[in-house]
């Protein structure tokens, strides 16, 4: 079996800080404890409205890390600036707008392919390997793998969005009331429907010579679907990893986690 690496993100400790404008909780100290506590790789977005990860933090956690940080950012050109001065173990380039709450698909690789292609460029100029958030669709991937790209990361919403839909009783998904009265057999054929998607996507990406990574909306209850796809190498997970700490301490939800992402 293939390794699986954990990259924890600790964007959601930044949440809680910009809540009430202190801080606490402090980031560095969620660094700290991740990793001492099996993560693989220390995952943070700097979203251009400064939400919750701020251009200090970026510094700051560039500068104690010793685990790999991923850096996920927009293609905006002074997000890109500050991702090359920093030189992160690898960007993650991701779609964003202002008013959504989390980031709500992949890139549009096709429709924005030539300004994407030159984010890459850009950010390989600085020597920084780079993953695209895609949605798992061939045309996703094959573009993907024409513009440059080292990886891609199969942005997992749908399946997740969908497996809570099935599992209603776990208490959680943003699905609406509409999909909630989709009868049960119509669910489940929706939730395999979308697990093919990602294994397909992630044959064709190793096939291609990319390596592959999965996100988004991940947890306990579902993330054993996902770590059945032996192509997927790494799993970038937040959420759910800094809700579970709240009851557990962070220390113990992310070891849970790891285990539950241990092949």
């Amino acid at each position: 079996m293939s390794r699986m690496n954990l990259g924890v993100n600790i964007d959601h400790v930044a949440v809680l800080r910009e809540a009430r404008e202190v801080n606490d909780p402090d980031i560095l100290e969620a660094l700290y404890v991740a990793c001492q506590s099996g993560a693989d790789q220390i995952t943070i977005h700097l979203r251009e409205d400064r939400r919750h990860i701020q251009d200090s933090d970026v510094t700051n956690i560039m500068m104690h890390s010793k685990l790999p940080v991923n850096l996920e950012c927009s293609i905006n050109k002074d997000i890109l600036n500050i991702v090359c001065k920093v030189k992160p173990h690898r960007a993650t380039l991701v779609p964003e707008k202002r008013e959504e709450v989390t980031t709500e698909g992949g890139l549009d690789v096709e429709g924005s392919k030539e300004q994407i292609a030159y984010a890459i460029e850009q950010l390989h100029d600085s020597i920084i390997p780079v993953s695209l958030f895609i949605d798992p669709t061939p045309t996703a991937v094959q573009i993907s793998k024409e513009i440059g790209a080292e990886m891609v990361e199969l942005h997992t919403g749908t399946f997740a969005n969908l497996f809570a839909m099935l599992h209603s009783n776990l208490g959680y998904s943003n699905h609406s009331i509409k999909e909630l009265q989709l009868p049960r057999y119509e669910l489940s054929s929706r939730l395999e429907k979308s697990l093919e998607e990602l294994k397909n996507a992630a044959s064709q990406a190793n096939k291609l010579g990319l390596e592959v990574a999965a996100g988004h909306g991940l947890n306990y209850h579902n993330v054993h679907e996902i770590m059945k796809i032996e192509e997927i190498v790494e799993l970038n997970i937040g959420q759910s990893i800094i809700a579970r700490s709240v009851f557990t301490g962070l220390k113990e939800a992310i070891k849970e986690m790891k285990k539950a992402t241990t092949r």
